[in-house]
């Protein structure tokens, strides 16, 4: 039996809900009506200034036109199909469906001012920097943020949190909660600030760069100054010298910091999952929600669980993106128009990371009667405050202790010492009386430094 036509990616099946709002900037609709907006936009900047006799178009006549970017709809979608069907070539469509509303609008006249001197990737190149910006900034930058907004949140209510902390997945000097989520906001908000200084560039310069078409048209204008104002009037950065391709060095530099944000978020995600196995965190359960089809008992990390598989697709995605599109034969080659359209995939697994992450972060409860009593079953981490308290009554004059470290190495290493045996301990060292009284009064929960105080520094 063959299945009606379904969707091959999750993305666009089960998932589509947490990742719609991509299909608005990075589906082929999408680049489409940014095509329509930057070669409207063109066609207004040389009639604004009246380039080859025309005269700038009335307000009302601007207004109609950007009408076709704003009400770019589904009629607008399949017309274009059709167009499409008929010259094998998506920005030849573009300019054909334009063309047609300039002849309804009774604006025939300025009609060959259509995709004037553009090679496709001129579009292309634009468009894809207008898509990709919008859906950076309005889709992935809120996830993120309200991933780090929750972050934040958790960091600052468990600040004071103590927790034994895991080096080598052994036993070591305790920190607290607070502090260990402090470091992944930390983390993501340096990237934050990478990807949000992102410089998104755009050429405008004809088949090979070199405004050979535009010259011999209009010799005496003054190109490169024409095309900088236009890229920059769609809020871009002009790059001055290309092939026919811009050259996505941009691309790529946004795509490794995508990247790198995933790889962040990965590991808090095997964190809080193993924070999870180990009973730090409870997983506050969901209203008929089934864990196991044969273990009734069962809450699984499932959000976290899922969130590291996408966040890993997306980063084999977005590293071989990044990788592709800086190579381009001699002049141009095609290979990064199969690439680019892929680009949606790539964040759209990310978005879905990060509402999972955001989800999980939501369903877990601190459970600090583990983390007290991992604490107390683990007084040997106090070896190190001692051994260094030690040292420095050694380095005083009020001690004669000959090897710190060993000694306390011989005590603790490999072994199990409970409160008694160390504060029988510390009262038979050979260091000063407020030294010893210092050591007497730490426990492992008190033994976290300036953990709590750390976490000040996500207001910095």
């Amino acid at each position: 039996m063959t299945l009606p036509p379904q969707p091959i990616s999750p993305l666009d099946g089960r998932y589509r809900p947490a990742v719609q709002a991509l299909g608005d900037h990075l589906s082929e609709a999408g680049l489409n009506r940014a095509r329509v907006l930057v070669e409207i936009d063109w066609l207004i900047y040389l009639t604004d200034h009246s380039m080859f006799g025309t005269t700038p178009l009335t307000p009302e006549q601007q207004r109609s036109l950007r009408g076709l970017v704003d009400g770019f709809d589904q009629s607008s979608i399949d017309e274009l199909a059709t167009l499409e069907a008929t010259t094998r070539h998506d920005v030849k469509a573009v300019e054909y469906f334009i063309r047609k509303r300039l002849d309804e609008l009774g604006l025939t006249s300025i009609a060959e001012l259509t995709h004037f001197a553009c090679t496709s990737e001129d579009i292309n190149n634009l468009s894809y920097a207008l898509t990709i910006r919008s859906a950076v900034t309005s889709v992935w930058l809120p996830a993120f943020d309200a991933v780090i907004a929750e972050l934040i949140r958790q960091a600052e209510l468990y600040r004071d949190a103590p927790m034994l902390a895991h080096t080598h997945g052994q036993p070591a000097t305790p920190t607290t909660m607070g502090k260990e989520l402090a470091v992944f906001v930390h983390r993501l908000q340096r990237v934050r600030a990478q990807v949000v200084a992102t410089e998104y560039l755009g050429k405008f310069s004809g088949a090979t760069a070199t405004f050979a078409a535009h010259l011999a048209a209009d010799p005496d204008a003054d190109w490169q100054a024409i095309s900088n104002e236009f890229v920059t009037s769609l809020g871009l950065t002009w790059n001055p010298l290309t092939t026919q391709i811009e050259s996505h060095d941009w691309q790529a530099e946004l795509y490794a910091r995508i990247s790198h944000a995933n790889r962040i978020l990965h590991n808090l995600c095997t964190d809080v999952w193993t924070y999870i196995s180990m009973g730090y965190f409870t997983q506050i359960p969901v209203e008929g929600a089934t864990g196991s089809s044969t273990m009734p008992h069962k809450v699984n990390p499932i959000r976290f669980e899922n969130a590291e598989a996408n966040l890993e697709l997306s980063s084999a995605l977005l590293d071989s993106l990044a990788a592709t599109l800086v190579t381009s034969r001699l002049q141009r080659d095609l290979t990064d128009s199969s690439a680019q359209r892929n680009i949606g995939v790539a964040l759209g697994h990310s978005v879905l990371a990060l509402d999972n992450i955001r989800g999980g972060l939501g369903q877990i409860s601190l459970n600090a009667t583990a983390l007290e009593a991992d604490l107390d079953t683990n007084w040997e981490v106090l070896g190190e405050a001692i051994q260094t308290v030690v040292r420095a009554e050694v380095t005083e004059g009020r001690s004669s202790i000959a090897d710190p470290y060993a000694l306390l190495k011989e005590l603790t290493r490999g072994r199990r010492v409970g409160a008694t045996e160390m504060a029988e301990f510390i009262r038979g060292l050979d260091i000063g009386d407020a030294a010893k009284e210092r050591l007497l009064a730490l426990t492992p929960a008190r033994y976290v430094g300036l953990a709590s105080r750390l976490v000040d520094h996500l207001a910095d």
